[in-house]
């Protein structure tokens, strides 16, 4: 039996999402590219690349892992590239996206071989939280002057246009990128491609999948563009859990599991946006599930349960794919998950351990 915890992530849900994606592809003629800030877990890249066209990135390091172990066509954006960072960055990109006019100035001889980009800020989202929402007030997240936009247009040949966040709503898709299509039209279709970003929740159940592939479709026609998508959680959504084992119970008012996991060092977007994790259990018998971590708030939620929890008992924490693995840390100490695969025969490979050194040489 593998030593929990460990991240599990299973082909046979990944495929799901993959097939999906196929039908998205085929029927808009879109492009997508995983989202690296979402999910960089190149062990199971084999199977993912058959699907997607390539990756885009928000830093170097992301930037050179999806080079080297995805392959495809690789998008290189970043908030703001140093002068050190940018000749590497050119030499594994086919495409840079540039944040700023200013950025894209600054480096226009040093980008000038390959495909450049400017990040368009139609100053609206789908976020629900500020934390995360690219329109907030004073967001340094892209250019939204046309007037000012247009001083460059003969440097690019595309827009990065991230403003969805999990959104699961088509509707509301058509009508904010109906407003994108009337204030920046006239750019547009001076374009050779434009990216929609990611957050669109097109694996999500129910989700009208052949509408956004029709609309997508339309967008392209209407303006000659190649349209990509930067599907992050949309990509690995449901395929992966946390395995975790519970150490102790106790009460203090209410029944408590403390397990050998971490919410801070393993499932930190749950901390961030103080959201309780998911777990696939029902019954009579409720409890919180706690992290070993020293922090107050380091919990999972609250979960029932078919009967008592015991110590050694082993959890699942469900949906445990995006914005973990690139997150985690060594806080307190505790021992990263490990990162285990489900193959599609059943069998578990473990891809990667973490232990004693890995914390050490992290710091010094």
């Amino acid at each position: 039996m593998i030593q929990t915890p460990y991240y599990l992530i299973d082909r046979a849900k990944l495929a799901r999402n993959m097939a999906i994606m196929d039908r998205l592809r085929e029927g808009s003629g879109a492009k997508t590219l995983l989202a690296l800030k979402c999910f960089a877990t190149w062990p199971v890249f084999d199977q993912m690349r058959q699907h997607m066209d390539g990756t885009t990135s928000s830093s170097l390091y992301e930037l050179r892992l999806g080079r080297q172990k995805f392959g495809g066509e690789t998008h290189a954006y970043s908030v703001a590239w140093s002068d050190h960072e940018i000749a590497e960055a050119v030499g594994y990109a086919d495409k840079i996206i540039f944040n700023s006019i200013g950025q894209l100035e600054r480096f226009d001889n040093q980008s000038a071989s390959i495909a450049r980009g400017l990040r368009l800020n139609p100053r609206f989202s789908t976020s629900g939280f500020d934390l995360a929402d690219p329109a907030r007030p004073f967001s340094r997240l892209g250019e939204w002057d046309a007037a000012r936009i247009e001083r460059v247009m003969d440097r690019i040949s595309g827009f990065m246009i991230h403003y969805n966040c999990e959104n699961a709503d088509f509707d509301l898709f058509d009508r904010q990128l109906s407003r994108i299509e009337d204030e920046f039209g006239a750019l547009l279709s001076r374009l050779k491609w434009v990216s929609l970003g990611g957050g669109i929740h097109f694996t999500g159940e129910g989700y009208p999948v052949d509408r956004l592939a029709a609309r997508l479709k339309a967008f392209a026609n209407r303006f000659g563009v190649q349209v990509y998508l930067e599907p992050g959680e949309a990509a690995i959504t449901n395929c992966a859990s946390l395995e975790v084992t519970v150490l102790d119970i106790l009460n203090n008012g209410k029944d408590l599991a403390v397990v050998d996991s971490s919410v801070e060092a393993h499932m930190l977007d749950l901390l961030i946006y103080r959201q309780a994790g998911k777990m696939e259990t029902a019954g009579d018998h409720p409890y919180m599930i706690c992290g070993k971590s020293c922090l107050a708030g380091d919990i999972f939620g609250e979960f029932s349960f078919p009967a008592p929890l015991n110590v050694g008992d082993r959890l699942s924490i469900a949906d445990a794919a995006g914005y973990t693995m690139v997150k985690k840390n060594w806080f307190n100490g505790v021992k990263m998950p490990s990162i285990v695969v489900r193959e599609l025969d059943g069998s578990l490979t473990v891809a990667r351990e973490f232990g004693y050194a890995d914390y050490e040489s992290s710091l010094g």
